[in-house]
C-alpha cells in the first residue's frame, strides 16, 4: 500500500486482481507486532457459517441497484413510527432477512398506519445478541440479513409505500474486537478511542470514540453521509446520547435541575460532534428526520441550530415509558391518578419536539416486561382466547388500549411502537446465546397470534391501527395545543381537546358515570374511537352511533360553550369529533 497524507494508506487493485464476491483482509504491521484487519471503511463484511470467522467481500455488482423512487419525501404530520428489526421480524426460528421484511412486514406497517419504520441493527455486529448496539464496521450494512441491493429495495419499497427509513446510529461507542472492528487496528489501541480511564465504557463493555481528533470527527460524519447517500435512508436515530453528553456518560447522576446539565461534566467534543452530524444531515438531505436518544434533558438538545440547539428534529420522551411502568408496578388500579398522568405527557419544552411512546424494544427485552405482560401476566398463556378472558385478561385488554390513547394523542412531534407491541406480543426478546442454547425461540415476532381471529390480540392491533387514523384525521395534531377540559382524580376521569378532537378517560376500574358533564365549544359531537366497542374486546356499552349535542348554559354563552354530558363506562376511553356546522 502506498502512504498518503494524515495516516491514510491506499491501493488500487484492477478487475483482475480482485473481483465482486472476493474475501480479503487486511494485514498491518506495527512497531512491536502485527495482525490481521478488516478495512475500516469497508461497505461489505461476511461471516464464514463454519468458521465463524469475519472478512471483507469485495461488492462492485455488474448491475447497481436503480432506485424506482426519487422524490420520495418523509410525511411527518405527525411522524407515526415502528420501531422494528429485520432478523427477529418472522415468525420462524430463524434470522429473518432484508427480503423477507419487505415483503411481509412492510405491508402490516402500511396496513396499520405508520409512515416510518426505524430500523435496528443495520451497520455489521459481530454478536447478534447484541441488537445491533456493538458494531464493528460502521459503513458495512449487516450481511446477515442480505446483500446491500436488497436493504436498498426494502428502502425503495417502503418509499413506493409512502414509508420513511429511519437508521438506528450508534455513534456512542464502538466494539472491542480487534480483528472484525476498530479497538486495535494498526497497534494503538486509541486511534480511535479516548485515552487513560475514558477509553472503555464502564457500562456496555465497549469503547468511546474520541471526538477531538478531527479524523474521527471525518470517520463519523462520512458515515453518517453514507448511509444517507449511498441507501437513501431518511434520518437516524442517535443512540446513547447521554453517553456522549457527560464525562460520566451519565451513570449515577440525578439531573434533577439545569444546575446538574452545567456544573462542568459535559463534554464539549461530543457535543461539538452531534451539532456538525445535524448540520451535515440536515445539509445533504434537508427534510433528513434526526432523533436523539437521550435520558438526562439536556436542555437545546432538539432545538435548531440557529436558535443555539444542537439541532436534533426530535428527542426520545424517555420519562412516559418509566412512567408507566413505575405506575403499573407500584400503584392499585384505584390509586392512578389523572392529574399525573396528563402531567408526565405533556412535561415538555415548548421548543423540542419529542418522540414519545409508552414501550419501545428495552422494555421487551428479557430481565424486563411489556405493557401486556405487566397487565396480564400469565393469564396472556390461558386466557386470551375470545370467551374465555378472565378479569386478568379483560383489565389488561382495556387499559393496554387506554394507555396506547392517552399516550398517541398527547404527542407534540411523533410517537413510537415497537414492532408486535401494539397488539400485544405475549413474549419478550432473547436472542440466541449459550445460555439458551443458542436458540431463536425468542428472538423473533409471533404474527400468526394476531392473524388468529379465535384469539384476543387482533383487538389491540385493530384498535391501534383505527387509534392512528383518528390522529391523522385531526390536521397538524402534533402542533394543536392539548387544552385540558377536566381532570377529577376521586373519579378518575380525565377529558382534553385537540383541534376539533375530545379525548375522555375513566381511568376507575369499578365505577361508571352516567351525564358526567363536561365544558367545551358549543355544537354536537359524534363518537370517532371507544376502547370499550365490541370490535376491540369491550363490552360495548355505549351506542357509538349517537350525537350528542350540548346544553345550553348562560354562565358559558359568552365564551360559546357549553355542557356534553356523557356515558362513560369504567376503565374505558371515548373521542368524539366536534361536528362541523
Amino acid at each position: 500500500m502506498t502512504r498518503l497524507d494524515n495516516g491514510n494508506w491506499e491501493i488500487i487493485l484492477s478487475d483482475v486482481q480482485m473481483k465482486h464476491g472476493d474475501l480479503f483482509k487486511l494485514k498491518v504491521k506495527w512497531e512491536g507486532g502485527e495482525g490481521e484487519r478488516i478495512p475500516a471503511w469497508i461497505n461489505r463484511v461476511v461471516q464464514d457459517e463454519d468458521t465463524k470467522i469475519f472478512s471483507a467481500q469485495a461488492w462492485a455488482p455488474a448491475t447497481p441497484y436503480k432506485w424506482k423512487h426519487n422524490k420520495f419525501k418523509p410525511e411527518t404530520s405527525p411522524l407515526l413510527i415502528y420501531e422494528c428489526h429485520i432478523g427477529m421480524a418472522q415468525d420462524a426460528e430463524k434470522v429473518g432477512t432484508y427480503k423477507e421484511f419487505k415483503d411481509n412486514i412492510l405491508p402490516r406497517v402500511k396496513k396499520e398506519g405508520y409512515n416510518a419504520i426505524q430500523i435496528m441493527a443495520i451497520a455489521e455486529h459481530p454478536y447478534y445478541g447484541s441488537f445491533g448496539y456493538h458494531v464493528s464496521n460502521f459503513f458495512a450494512a449487516s450481511s446477515r440479513f442480505g446483500t446491500p441491493e436488497e436493504l436498498k429495495e426494502l428502502i425503495d419499497t417502503a418509499h413506493g409505500m409512502g414509508i420513511a427509513v429511519i437508521m438506528d446510529i450508534v455513534h456512542s461507542h464502538a466494539v472491542k474486537n480487534e480483528i472484525e472492528g476498530l479497538g486495535n487496528f494498526a497497534g494503538d489501541g486509541c486511534q480511535y478511542f479516548m485515552q487513560g480511564g475514558r477509553r472503555e465504557h464502564p457500562a456496555w463493555d465497549s469503547l468511546c470514540f474520541d471526538y477531538g481528533k478531527n479524523e474521527v470527527l471525518h470517520f463519523l460524519l462520512s458515515n453518517c453521509k453514507y448511509w444517507l447517500e449511498e441507501y437513501r435512508f431518511d434520518g437516524f436515530r442517535f443512540d446513547g446520547v447521554t453517553s456522549m453528553l457527560y464525562y460520566s456518560h451519565g451513570l449515577g447522576e440525578a439531573f434533577g435541575g439545569y444546575g446538574d446539565y452545567y456544573n462542568g461534566h459535559q463534554d464539549d467534543e461530543a457535543i461539538c460532534y452531534l451539532t456538525l452530524a445535524n448540520l451535515l444531515i440536515h445539509e445533504v438531505n434537508p427534510k433528513a428526520i434526526t432523533i436523539a436518544e437521550e435520558v438526562s434533558g439536556m436542555p437545546g438538545l432538539a432545538a435548531p441550530f440557529k436558535e443555539g440547539g444542537y439541532g436534533f428534529d426530535y428527542r426520545m420522551q424517555m420519562n412516559v415509558p418509566d412512567y408507566w411502568i413505575k405506575t403499573m408496578k407500584e400503584r392499585k388500579d384505584e390509586d392512578w391518578k389523572p392529574s399525573s398522568i396528563f402531567w408526565e405527557l405533556t412535561n415538555r419544552r415548548s421548543d423540542e419536539k419529542t418522540v414519545t411512546y409508552a414501550e419501545s424494544h428495552d422494555q421487551a427485552l428479557v430481565g424486563d416486561k411489556t405493557v401486556i405482560f405487566r397487565l396480564v401476566d400469565a393469564d396472556m398463556y390461558w386466557h386470551f382466547k375470545k370467551g374465555d378472558e378472565n378479569f386478568m385478561a379483560e383489565r389488561g385488554i382495556a387499559l393496554h388500549k387506554m394507555i396506547r390513547l392517552v399516550t398517541s394523542s398527547t404527542l407534540n412531534g411523533a410517537y413510537l411502537n415497537f414492532m408486535g407491541n401494539e397488539w400485544g406480543h405475549p413474549e419478550w426478546i432473547d436472542f440466541p446465546r449459550e445460555g439458551n442454547g443458542w436458540s431463536h425461540k425468542y428472538a423473533r415476532r409471533q404474527w400468526n397470534l394476531v392473524d388468529n381471529h379465535e384469539l384476543c390480540y387482533h383487538y389491540l392491533g385493530d384498535f391501534d391501527a383505527d387509534m392512528l387514523s383518528v390522529l391523522k384525521s385531526q390536521k397538524n395534531i402534533e402542533k394543536t395545543p392539548v387544552q385540558e377540559i377536566w381532570h377529577n382524580d376521586g373519579d378518575q376521569i380525565l377529558a382534553y381537546m385537540r383541534g376539533d378532537l375530545l379525548f375522555v378517560f375513566n381511568f376507575n376500574p369499578s365505577q361508571s358515570f352516567t351525564d358526567y358533564g363536561f365544558i367545551v365549544p358549543q355544537g354536537s359531537y359524534s363518537v370517532v374511537l371507544d376502547t370499550d366497542n365490541k370490535a376491540y374486546g369491550g363490552n360495548g356499552l355505549n351506542d357509538d352511533s349517537l350525537r350528542h349535542f350540548t346544553n345550553y348554559d348562560p354562565i358559558y354563552e359568552k365564551d360559546k360553550k357549553g355542557w356534553l354530558k356523557l356515558y362513560v363506562p369504567a376503565r374505558t376511553a371515548l373521542v368524539l369529533r366536534k361536528d362541523k356546522e
